[in-house]
């Protein structure tokens, strides 16, 4: 893997596997989303997914939290996952690079799958599927005895990859978040001194120096102000270029300024996937309705 190049690209994509194993063809367009009737997944013509999940069942403990997800991702878009709080947005979005494991009692059923390659099994090491979907949490986290220097390096060192080149490791991520003009002059201060809004702009910038080729976001607006919320929205418009993006929100109005294709969760489930525009203005399902125009959540 080589570190540096914010350009995503299956020449430079990070195996998984010992082997390497994970295929670029396009996933079968036969994938459907769990609805009750199971309709086709509408993916436009030219289109395919870099991830995706069939018959996804999770367990903490005896409790079942997601009911058979069925969902593609679609290579090069921003996915918005929306629904009220319980539903299992987040544990659908943690689950995308095991992060779940993390959590005592967490049992998955099903498949999840990254280039075709399931991330589950038995030969795949996790902490390179994590490389390869990269995360930003609801809350910034910058390391707090860290300068924004060694926040943006940090993954790097924790993962062993150190670089002959860091200053323009450095400087080419906080330039993609937007932040290099704002801390060029002082990168010897602590991340955690900076405004909430330059918080989370570095922690994406964190989690783009390991390369990832997907962006997985929980809620990374809702700790911030409109004026620093605008600047991740932005962000995240220009990232797609480069990256494939699924953002977890409660937000309307983000999903529909943000999001190429948007799923709806009710209580475990996956009810609606489709376009966000036909989302938001032609939904099918009446639930999903009820929930956008405000009628319960």
């Amino acid at each position: 893997m080589t570190i540096g190049s914010a350009t995503v690209s299956a020449e430079r994509k990070t195996p998984i596997s010992p082997s390497g194993g994970g295929s670029s063809e396009p996933v079968q367009r036969d994938l459907t989303v769990h609805t009750g009737s199971r309709i086709p997944l509408p993916i436009p013509e030219g289109k395919q997914a870099k991830m995706s999940t069939e018959d996804l069942r999770v367990h903490f403990g005896k409790t079942r939290v997601l009911h058979g997800i069925d969902l593609a991702i679609i290579k090069g878009a921003v996915t918005a996952i929306i629904g009220p709080s319980g539903c299992g947005k987040s544990t659908y979005l943690r689950c995308l690079n095991r992060m779940h494991e993390v959590t005592p009692g967490a049992r998955v059923e099903g498949r999840i799958l990254l280039d075709e390659e399931d991330i589950h099994g038995s030969w795949i090491d996790p902490v390179l599927v994590r490389r390869r979907v990269g995360m930003v949490f609801q809350k910034p986290n910058p390391f707090p005895t860290m300068s924004i220097r060694e926040n943006v390096l940090a993954g790097l060192s924790l993962n062993g990859l150190g670089q002959s080149d860091s200053d323009s490791v450095v400087e080419r991520r906080l330039r993609e978040v937007a932040l290099w003009d704002e801390v060029k002059d002082n990168l010897a201060r602590s991340g955690a001194s900076l405004s909430g809004g330059q918080q989370q702009r570095l922690c994406i910038a964190r989690a783009l120096a390991l390369e990832p080729e997907v962006i997985l976001m929980d809620e990374p607006c809702s700790a911030l102000d409109p004026i620093a919320t605008a600047h991740i929205e932005e962000l995240i418009h220009e990232l797609k270029a480069s990256y494939t993006i699924v953002i977890v929100t409660h937000n309307m109005q983000q999903a529909a300024r943000v999001a190429d294709y948007t799923a709806f969760f009710y209580m475990g489930s996956l009810v609606e996937f489709d376009r966000t525009d036909v989302i938001f203005t032609q939904p099918k399902e009446s639930r999903t309705e009820d929930y956008i125009t405000g009628r319960f959540g």
